[in-house]
């Protein structure tokens, strides 16, 4: 850069240099590959395996094989102290004469047992003997009272341990869990970090004492070297994109809200910013809980890298990766088909504008036709699956599938965006699509016409925003702690003071890094909660200033309250609000700016070359413009290629680009074919012209047909992907909306779509034996209500015979009715495992009852909501029914039960706005016979896996188990390796019992339908994966 040669064996001058900002992945590598510092854990006694059992929480429920996440530590020692909670009335025997501490949370802790030292000194230096010198420590409640941790800590620093990872200080938050995995990744990276920092000083001169060296950390600020620690390092590589996109597309947008979209080579990290960056307080990588704060980024597994197959009949994008090596087919080093090579086979990329790195020897040119003949083979195999070819349709050409494979990964990519957005009650519309990242800028155009965004926006340093984020960037400190106050006038003196003090401390921080006061501003937070409830939303009082009802910083109440309603689309009237975390985030402002204003060319844009480009149209002739030859004045319309060093960018038809005065590409997107059926206008398309023969426009080749009812395997690879979109959005929303552990902690729900008889077309991966007993459920209300299902009718359920697992279980089924159409063209449902229902023990599940009714309120098809009007009169009293039974009482949390219902309603509601999205967009035949297609492509996987099954084991399996009590349960199937089918007999199995260990038929079909899809071992829609109707032996019972 200065023209000053540097020798390789020599420290580099560091006079020139005036700071140096820099982002890492050094941690995110380190805690996947499990390569970190040797770690000790020290936890209160009894609790030794408390972070190996962890949460239980299983992302994949349908792999055979779960892969329990290691745990970062090696040794466990047992310390003996215990606090517990101060609860004036406790009956626990002794607690009267324990002693009372106050806590920093305003709550009050007794002291069960002192800690006990001495004895710990022992067992830490056993553990340094053995060569461990990271330690951290999790002590029960210490978020509330730190004292004891601080001791140990202190005797373990005595001893000569190199790093400790306190939990109180790390993450000073209720959960011991999260708490204890935050100061475990703290004590596993931070020295790791450390030899990092140590190893790049030393390639400076005077080792950059004099150079002020800052780190991005997760939550997109920058900290100081020397206090850039493991638990706020997981997200430093990433963070910089969020960052650049929001100082830069936010303010050149005149403030519209934006979605950062960052494709790679492997997966594509999307997020959103609105004025103020998204923060999520607990989540997982690499198996590990960290409770800290972090930027809100979803990944998707599709990039530039993600390989491409067909498996029964669907189009598969990812998750695999083809890596950096192979890499894809077209880098000449036989790696398999990516959405690279299919980007290249459509002409969006071109190998000329490429350097020459490819090849085993490093020196050949990106390769198309090896990309093509993969896709031609490709071809061949999809024409024989789907019978083309043979006269009936033309085989399909290598172009088609690579168009077929883009559009999918285009519809996976899209999925991250919606639950960003629409799952949170943000229209995607109305934000800009700020794309960077090597690979994006070939997909931005189709992904915000799929999600109606009217604005692309790619900075003119695009490859390298992270980079350009990190040199924008704010210093951040932030200051936190613990609380347990009520939020109401009686604690905002406290509250105010808390706030002050942690106000304080980040300034004098930020002082003390050189800022002066009018650089350092602050930023107040609350963490709020509902009384009742574990939903906690962090919430600024910065657009709500305070009233005369609300405390001097602001009025969180009001802040709290309208997000609660946004987001959840309810409050809770008359609910106390609590005060878990009161959080201080001060930022010191640098005020650099680099932005270089770009002058006009004042002549029409000149292309470097013209090329042929394959879109949805077909071939089209597509400039190629070279961006540091366009000026802010040049519009370039679609089809267009732009193309700096470090990306690729396609304007696609019916899109414009035009530079900014600083040099960014501002794309307008147009709206694409026309919304079939009727459908209205998006909120960006242009007016109706006419069709193209009346304006004397030829139409290219291969134009778009209108999509029709006929299976076509693009379609319905996409449509999979929409239907499960809708599942988990539903979930979504219920989980945000309910109150009740069990729903929004526990996660035990399941949210489903189904076709017009009621079968199961996508179920999101959440309860595996709520997956066949829903669709009993929905086909029951079929045949049992019949003309009585109306519009405006919702209806409850959760009777064994009418579907019903256990009677905790409640269904909520909203039928949905279309104009024109008598009965319901689809259905919607969401099951939720409710605390209590009454009955004769609380929780509505006892071990020991006899009759259905002593396990508390029964509904066989209740109607919850009736012409539009939610009958809550009605639902309370059949929920407080088991009451008049001798020796039962009724639910007796009836609130909640009420409020989760309504949280189950709004779910469904969510539901059916989405697939009306996609009935007006296509009609509703083509939506209901891509139901009925992939119901029938679950069919087509499951018999295909059953005839290899055949072929391995033969054709008769049996088994045999038995109960507690000696009862026999016995399976035989018999399997066609012809046909692919199997009947599953259980004749011959033990009769009920007279208890209530009876499996009903939908729980019956809920575990067949489950091991099915396990032995698939493919990502398919859940659905009933083609289990037909079973016999049913009236002498017995027994399905066969």
């Amino acid at each position: 850069e200065r023209g000053v040669p540097v020798p390789q064996d020599e420290p580099l001058d560091a006079s020139g240099i005036e700071w140096i900002r820099m982002g890492t992945t050094v941690a995110t590598n380190a805690l996947l590959e499990r390569a970190c510092e040797r770690l000790a854990l020290l936890v209160t006694r009894g609790f030794r395996d408390l972070l190996h059992i962890g949460s239980q929480a299983r992302p994949r429920i349908f792999d055979l094989e779960v892969a329990v996440p290691e745990v970062l530590y090696e040794e466990v020692i047992e310390v003996d102290e215990r606090l517990i909670p101060h609860q004036p009335g406790c009956r626990l025997p002794g607690t009267d004469t324990l002693p009372v501490i106050e806590g920093r949370t305003g709550a009050s802790l007794l002291v069960q047992r002192p800690l006990e030292l001495s004895a710990l000194r022992k067992e830490l230096e056993g553990v340094l003997a053995r060569g461990i010198r990271s330690l951290a420590v999790l002590l029960l409640h210490s978020y509330a009272w730190p004292g004891h941790e601080q001791q140990v800590g202190a005797l373990a620093q005595e001893l000569g341990f190199q790093h400790v990872s306190l939990s109180s200080a790390v993450g000073a938050m209720v959960r011991a869990v999260p708490r204890g995995y935050t100061a475990c990744a703290d004590a596993y990276l931070t020295p790791c970090i450390h030899r990092y920092l140590e190893s790049f000083r030393q390639g400076f001169t005077q080792q950059l004492r004099e150079v002020p060296v800052l780190f991005m950390r997760s939550d997109g600020g920058l900290t100081p070297m020397g206090q850039f620690s493991g638990a706020h390092a997981i997200l430093s590589g990433p963070a910089g994109g969020v960052v650049g996109y929001a100082m830069t597309t936010h303010r050149h947008g005149h403030g519209h809200p934006v979605i950062g979209f960052d494709m790679g080579g492997t997966s594509t990290d999307v997020s959103r910013y609105a004025g103020q960056y998204e923060h999520v307080f607990a989540a997982s990588t690499a198996g590990v809980s960290i409770q800290a704060p972090q930027l809100d980024i979803n990944t998707v597994a599709a990039g530039g890298g993600s390989r491409l197959f067909f498996r029964s009949g669907l189009f598969v994008v990812g998750p695999e990766s083809a890596g950096a090596h192979p890499g894809p087919a077209c880098y000449r080093k036989g790696g398999p088909l990516t959405v690279t090579d299919a980007n290249l086979c459509l002409g969006r990329l071109l190998p000329e504008y490429f350097p020459r790195i490819f090849g085993p020897g490093e020196d050949q040119p990106l390769c198309r036709d090896t990309a093509a003949r993969a896709f031609r083979a490709l071809a061949a195999r999809i024409d024989a699956f789907t019978g083309t070819g043979t006269g009936a349709r033309p085989p399909r050409s290598v172009e088609e599938v690579a168009m077929g494979f883009i559009r999918v990964a285009n519809e996976a990519m899209c999925r991250p965006i919606r639950a960003l957005t629409q799952a949170r009650g943000h229209d995607a519309a109305h934000h800009v699509l700020a794309c960077f990242g090597g690979a994006g800028g070939q997909h931005a155009c189709a992904i915000a016409r799929t999600l109606g965004m009217g604005r692309v926006f790619i900075h003119k340093y695009s490859g390298i925003l992270s980079a350009y984020g990190l040199a924008l960037a704010d210093v951040v400190h932030e200051a936190q702690s613990p609380c347990a106050l009520r939020y109401e006038p009686a604690a905002f003196p406290r509250l105010e003071q808390r706030i002050a003090a942690l106000e304080q401390q980040c300034r004098d921080a930020l002082r003390a890094q050189g800022f002066t006061e009018g650089q350092v501003g602050t930023e107040a937070f609350l963490h709020l909660r509902y009384e009742g409830t574990d939903c906690a939303l962090m919430c600024s009082a910065k657009d709500h200033p305070p009233t005369p009802r609300s405390c001097r910083a602001g009025d969180f109440l009001s802040a709290f309250t309208s997000r609660y309603q946004r987001e959840f689309g309810f409050t809770i009237a008359g609910r106390a609000v609590l005060v878990d975390d009161v959080r201080v985030r001060g930022t010191g402002r640098s005020g650099i700016s680099c932005d270089t204003p770009l002058a006009p060319r004042g002549e029409p844009p000149r292309p470097d070359t013209v090329t042929r480009c394959y879109f949805e149209e077909g071939y089209l002739e597509t400039p190629v413009f070279l961006l540091e030859e366009l000026g802010c004045d040049h519009t370039v319309p679609g089809p267009a290629i732009l193309i700096d060093r470090h990306s690729t960018i396609v304007v696609e038809p019916g899109c414009s680009a035009s530079l900014t005065p600083y040099g960014a590409v501002s794309i307008a997107v147009g709206s694409g074919p026309p919304p079939q059926h009727g459908a209205p206008p998006g909120p960006w398309d242009p007016p109706p012209q006419g069709p193209p023969e009346a304006l004397g426009a030829p139409q290219p080749q291969g134009a778009p047909q209108p999509l029709g009812t006929q299976l076509d395997t693009v379609q319905l690879s996409i449509f999979s992907h929409r239907f499960m979109s809708i599942a988990e959005q539903m979930g979504r929303i219920l989980q945000r909306t309910a109150i009740s552990t069990n729903i929004k902690e526990r996660l035990d729900f399941s949210c489903a779509l189904f076709g017009p008889d009621g079968g199961l077309v996508s179920n999101a991966p959440h309860i595996p034996v709520h997956l066949g007993a829903m669709q009993e459920t929905v086909q029951f209300q079929i045949r049992n209500l019949g003309e009585e299902l109306r519009e405006g009718d919702v209806i409850l359920s959760n009777h064994p015979c009418a579907g019903g697992s256990h009677l905790p279980d409640l269904t909520v089924i909203t039928p949905v009715f279309w104009p024109g159409v008598p009965r319901p063209v689809f259905f919607v449902a969401s099951r939720g495992h409710h605390a209590d229902i009454g009955g004769i023990t609380p929780g509505s599940m006892p071990p020991h009852s006899k009759a259905l009714q002593e396990e508390g309120a029964v509904f066989v098809s209740f109607k919850l909501v009736k012409d539009g009007v939610f009958q809550e009169e009605a639902v309370r009293e059949a929920l407080l029914a088991p009451g008049r039974i001798p020796g039962c009482s009724g639910s007796r949390n009836l609130q909640d039960n009420v409020s989760d219902l309504r949280a189950q309603v709004a779910a469904n509601q969510k539901g059916i706005q989405l697939v009306s999205e996609l009935v007006r967009r296509h009609g509703l035949p083509v939506v209901q016979a891509y139901m009925a297609h992939i119901q029938a492509n679950a069919e087509l996987a499951v018999r295909e896996m059953l005839r290899g099954f055949a072929a391995r084991w033969g054709s008769a399996l049996e088994a045999e188990d038995h109960m507690d009590d000696g009862t026999p349960i016995r399976l035989r199937v018999q399997l066609d390796p012809q046909e692919g089918s199997a009947v599953f007999d259980f004749s011959g199995s033990g009769p009920e019992v007279y208890g209530n260990c009876n499996a009903p038929r939908a729980i019956t079909l809920s575990a067949l339908i489950y091991c099915l899809r396990c032995m698939l071992g493919q990502d398919i829609p859940l659905n009933q994966v083609g289990l037909g109707p079973p016999g049913w032996d009236p002498r017995d019972g027994t399905p066969h």
